[in-house]
């Protein structure tokens, strides 16, 4: 594979503003969302290089009442300046001041009134690890704090404090003050930018392929090079009108994370993180709570979200990375006798697609059967498999746990083949859950209780979740591969 040229100037200049344009357009697509999924307190205008706003005009996300926030965009063409105190106050070009005294100039300028305000720096660059302060930055929040107001004025984090503040033109208590407010976009490189794009766009009920991210950026381009320093709703749905990227309803936001964050989650209208309370050191290693978290605990959190939602919100889709007996937990919270959209972005080689409740289908898809008898008791169990096949496994688990379930209902996709691409769409999907949810209302009509084990699609088992009524009391388990190989998760009454 033949390398790529060294950029030249003109290429660095044009990269940079390509980039700025992508954090305008994301800005865009979260005025467009919050305002039609009615945010309690919404962006009203996008302003780009905004006069009156200090240094931090790049991109301001303006609304009716404060915090509005400002993002000063910087994009590096290589990683040989990694964000750290010598990258934050180095003088700026032609002798001008660092960019750490511009950012803290500005702060005191938007704040003089006595309001409040939201920071961002939005870079490519990546954070240093040795600096004193920058390797103390949330992760999950891009802030320094709470771990750069630790430490003894002579401790390394308090001589960097004091340095900051010297090179800032602040007292350190004025620095803290700036720092609970700033916040450090980090190591978005142009990749991360474009999918994290994309997954919005999804979820904002547009197109979401790489033709409509690039419609987007040009439009943008275009009201910058006219002049226009305040981009309106009005303007941005005329945008969308015209490029043709409206393809659905723009939702409401539902962020579950419990293997890994979720991009989203600062986009959501309401985030469950449950990241650092699953047991294991990556994500594929993460299957159920690390005590004393319980199954309990999360299903409260999640039975509880409806309630943190924009009022009278009809259309939501859920995002994250979490397991399936969570996934199909949040589609009962929605279920079809709501009266709620459900979506659900589903990931796979494809990329990105959003898998909804309204997806139509002419007739359900009736699954393959398969019945083994356990002859253990009066209940009843039942595996999916769908993108693998636990049979087996299941089997085990019952008999070893001596639950009390007469047999093991086993459905499998209509081909009778478990695979990953098996289910290729929404559509198939929403087909396939009816299909499993009739034949079990048929086949377990007299049974009082439930176990169901899932290996299928994040999106199917939400959207089976949201359909699973007129059925009996369900225990849903988890399959943490160790120990016992199952756990029970949940209980849902149907």
């Amino acid at each position: 594979m033949a390398h790529l040229p060294a950029p030249g100037p003109t290429s660095v200049r044009t990269t940079g503003d390509y980039y700025q344009w992508l954090v305008v357009w994301e800005a865009c697509l979260t005025l467009l969302r919050e305002t039609t999924a009615r945010s309690r307190n919404p962006v009203r205008a996008v302003g780009v290089e905004l006069d009156g706003v200090g240094n931090l005009d790049d991109v301001v996300l303006l609304r009716d009442a404060p915090p509005n926030t400002y993002k000063q965009v910087k994009y590096a063409v290589d990683s040989a300046t990694p964000v750290n105190e010598k990258y934050l106050t180095k003088s700026g070009a032609n002798g001008g001041p660092p960019l750490l005294r511009k950012i803290a100039s500005t702060w005191k300028e938007l704040t003089a009134d006595g309001g409040s305000i939201d920071l961002r720096l939005v870079t490519n660059r990546a954070a240093d690890p040795e600096d004193d302060l920058i390797a103390g930055r949330d992760a999950r929040t891009g802030l320094l704090l709470p771990k750069a107001a630790l430490g003894t004025a002579k401790s390394a984090r308090g001589k960097a404090r004091a340095r900051w503040a010297q090179e800032a033109g602040l007292t350190e208590a004025e620095l803290i003050n700036l720092l609970s407010v700033l916040r450090f976009d980090l190591a978005r490189d142009m990749a991360w930018y474009q999918e994290y794009l994309l997954l919005l766009m999804t979820v904002t009920g547009l197109r979401h392929d790489q033709w409509a991210l690039e419609e987007g950026a040009s439009w943008v381009a275009r009201m910058v090079r006219e002049g226009r320093r305040e981009l309106t709703l009005v303007m941005i749905e005329a945008a969308i009108a015209e490029c043709g990227l409206r393809a659905g309803p723009a939702r409401a936001v539902l962020s579950v994370a419990a293997l890994q964050p979720d991009p989203l989650a600062s986009d959501a209208d309401h985030a469950i993180d449950w990241v650092d309370r699953f047991d294991g050191d990556s994500p594929y290693t993460k299957r159920r709570p690390l005590k004393p978290n319980t199954w309990a605990q999360l299903q409260a959190d999640i039975e509880a979200a409806p309630g943190y939602l924009p009022a009278g919100t009809t259309a939501v889709s859920v995002t994250g990375s979490i397991r399936l007996a969570p996934a199909f937990l949040v589609g009962t919270i929605f279920r079809m006798v709501t009266g709620t959209d459900l979506a659900a972005v589903q990931r796979g080689r494809a990329g990105s697609q959003l898998w909804s409740t309204n997806d139509p289908f002419d007739t359900p898809s009736v699954p393959k059967v398969i019945e083994h008898a356990i002859s253990q008791g009066d209940e009843v169990a039942v595996a999916l498999a769908i993108a693998t096949d636990p049979t087996e496994d299941v089997l085990e688990y019952l008999r070893e746990q001596n639950l009390p379930v007469s047999k093991l209902i086993v459905l499998t996709p209509p081909s009778g083949t478990a695979n990953d691409g098996s289910i290729p769409d929404g559509t198939a999907a929403n087909a396939l859950a009816v299909g499993i949810r009739d034949h079990l209302r048929r086949s377990a009509r007299r049974v009082r209780r439930m176990h169901l084990f899932l290996a299928c699609p994040m999106g199917l088992a939400v959207l089976l979740g949201n359909r699973w009524n007129r059925l009996c009391q369900t225990v849903v388990y988890e399959d943490i591969k160790i120990d016992d190989g199952y756990e029970p998760a949940f209980t849902v009454e149907a």
